[in-house]
């Protein structure tokens, strides 16, 4: 792991913006195409303002989120309507976003459509995740229903977990599609969450699910 520190979160964000936007222009231009997993939540919404206005060959680009609340994009708990309205748009509109949701009562239900979109699309060249204080990242929760299935090397490439925390059912990129990424970057904020890291480095990936992803990752932190 290695962890870079900033003095402010707003050099943080433009920082890992400019990572992010380096990186992905290397894929491409490697590669011709690129795929870019991100977090939901607020903590990354500067991350994609900026990303939002470079210039890059963003039709080339996939985009997809880690996870996804089993909500409608109507509803204001939706990462998809957070994603759209942060970073699909100005000049990386024309970026390609691969669902997560599709309309059903469970997520179960459409397991087989949405990782049958995703399956072209991986592995992740550039992914994104944020870290719970409860250690969690994506939508793998210390004790959810299935997160033993999904930490397992043998795990499909989505799953539908429940967990107390999470409160509405989440369909999540399980352990070894995370861990599969070529470049991986974790972001978060206050020293709650430093103290969070530390303990992770130190328990089991049950008890940390942030841990599977670590031994690759670059954590980025600001108070």
């Amino acid at each position: 792991m290695e962890f870079r520190e900033y003095p402010d979160a707003d050099l943080m964000f433009l920082s890992l913006a400019d990572t992010i936007a380096s990186e992905l222009g290397d894929f491409l231009r490697r590669d011709g195409r690129a795929s870019f997993c991100v977090p939901g939540g607020t903590t990354p919404g500067p991350i994609f303002d900026t990303l939002s206005g470079v210039d890059l060959p963003w039709e080339n680009v996939s985009v997809f989120l880690n996870d996804e609340r089993w909500v409608p994009e109507t509803s204001p708990r939706s990462n998809t309507r957070l994603l759209k309205d942060r970073l699909i748009r100005g000049k990386a509109q024309s970026a390609q976003l691969v669902p997560l949701y599709a309309g059903a009562e469970t997520p179960e239900e459409q397991l087989d459509e949405l990782s049958a979109g995703l399956k072209p699309h991986l592995p992740i060249s550039v992914l994104l995740l944020g870290m719970g204080a409860d250690m969690h990242t994506a939508s793998l929760f210390p004790g959810a229903d299935k997160l033993e299935d999904a930490l397992s090397d043998d795990a499909p490439i989505l799953m539908a977990l429940r967990a107390e925390a999470a409160g509405e059912p989440r369909i999540t990129l399980t352990a070894p599609y995370l861990k599969s990424a070529i470049r991986t970057h974790v972001v978060i904020r206050g020293p709650e969450k430093r103290k969070a890291l530390e303990s992770a480095t130190k328990l089991t990936q049950s008890e940390a699910p942030i841990k599977v992803v670590l031994d690759n990752a670059t954590v980025h932190w600001a108070e």
